[in-house]
């Protein structure tokens, strides 16, 4: 039976696990070595809005570039990842969806990546700042038999939804949504604290992105910040990739949250994986940075998408707030895959051997150099050589 020998990323202990038919049969201590590298669960990233100039929303979108922006993130350690459709007219969206539902039809390693999707909108707020980058002729308020039509659309594959609960229908439209199996996410939003109660009794169980979709300037206290930080039913996605939320801020809100309320994301754009440069996209001119950020062209001081993928969050994490590797690879990894109930995202006996193998983290501010990826015990990427090299 196929095996590898490496560290467990949650003990650091030597290990050799064997895998038969795609799943790990054994997990036996190995001989101690200085040169082993780390054994851990492949990540899970909840929102992909794209990669290497392809993004989701593109009216032009094709199953074999949706294959591409799956195939892309081998080389990262992101073994699933959901991609995520934003506000737009429904034509579009449906389209969109369309093509992701054919591209998992037709080819098995697509379906094996992306396991469903994340609908970010088009139900969130019209306010300037909460709105984001989504374009305010296509937000409108919760329509349940709208989204019965992408979701039929999307052959029954959205697995998450972003909405706003500051409309009058939110608790109803939430509680139709959870109950038909979908995460419900709060996210751009200027709700109040009662509306975000309200979508929380009715089901709503995340918090997109939280810090960022939200005004430049918000009240003190009470926000819709602090509420969703103090409601223990939530739990927070962080784009932890040094542009989007201070260090201090991704400290307070793993300390506020707990680590077991937080998962990471990474919600890369299209533009991820581009030479820096100006590009023209549908959000109008865009600046890629030589530092990654990703920002309105001439505007440095805003954002315009997030260009690092999820195993560069991971080593921020560490950094920001003092987390060990086990907290941090959990939080992109069993925690986010246990949130839309994927059975990735664990290094157990029976579960699937979706595994990555990395270099132990050196400089934080660099990702983490994967050096394999195994799907259902199947190399994708790198080799499964366990030594690093001299």
């Amino acid at each position: 039976m196929p095996s590898l020998v490496a560290r467990r990323y949650d003990t650091l202990r030597p290990v050799r696990i064997t895998h038969e038919a795609g799943h790990i049969t054994a997990i036996l201590p190995a001989a101690e070595n200085d040169d082993l590298r780390i054994v851990a669960p492949g990540l899970v990233d909840l929102q992909v809005n794209g990669y290497g100039g392809v993004e989701f929303n593109s009216p032009s979108l094709t199953k074999e570039q949706v294959a591409q922006v799956a195939t892309a993130h081998d080389a990262f350690g992101v073994t699933s990842l959901l991609a995520t459709c934003t506000t737009d007219s429904f034509e579009l969206l449906a389209r969109s969806l369309g093509v992701i539902a054919e591209a998992r039809r037709r080819s098995p390693e697509v379906a094996l990546r992306i396991p469903g999707v994340h609908l970010e909108g088009p139900y969130i707020s019209a306010q300037d700042g909460p709105r984001g980058a989504h374009p305010l002729q296509h937000v409108r308020p919760p329509d349940w038999d709208e989204f019965c039509r992408l979701q039929d659309a999307a052959d029954g594959a959205i697995r998450l939804l972003t909405v706003s609960p500051e409309y009058d229908n939110a608790p109803e439209f939430i509680a139709q949504v959870a109950a038909s199996g979908v995460l419900v996410a709060i996210g751009h939003t200027a709700a109040t604290s009662d509306q975000i109660r309200a979508a929380v009794d009715a089901g709503a169980r995340m918090s997109t992105h939280l810090g960022n979709g939200a005004h430049p300037q918000i009240r003190r206290h009470p926000n819709y910040i602090w509420d969703q930080l103090a409601e223990d039913r939530l739990t927070a996605s962080l784009i932890v990739d040094g542009h989007h939320l201070p260090p201090a801020v991704v400290k307070t809100m793993f300390r506020a949250k707990s680590i077991e309320r937080c998962v990471l994301v990474s919600d890369i754009t299209g533009l991820a994986g581009m030479p820096a440069g100006r590009y023209s996209t549908g959000l109008g001119e865009v600046e890629l940075l030589p530092t990654g950020k990703l920002v309105p062209a001439g505007q440095p001081q805003l954002l315009a998408g997030a260009s690092l993928p999820l195993h560069g969050c991971v080593p921020l994490a560490m950094k920001f707030a003092g987390l060990d590797l086990s907290a941090a690879i959990d939080l992109a990894s069993v925690r986010p895959a246990r949130r839309i109930g994927h059975k990735g995202g664990r290094l157990d006996i029976g579960a699937p051997a979706t595994l990555i193998l990395f270099d132990p983290p050196g400089d934080l501010n660099q990702p983490l150099q994967i050096r394999a990826t195994l799907h259902a015990g199947n190399c994708v990427f790198g080799s499964t050589q366990s030594h690093r090299a001299a």
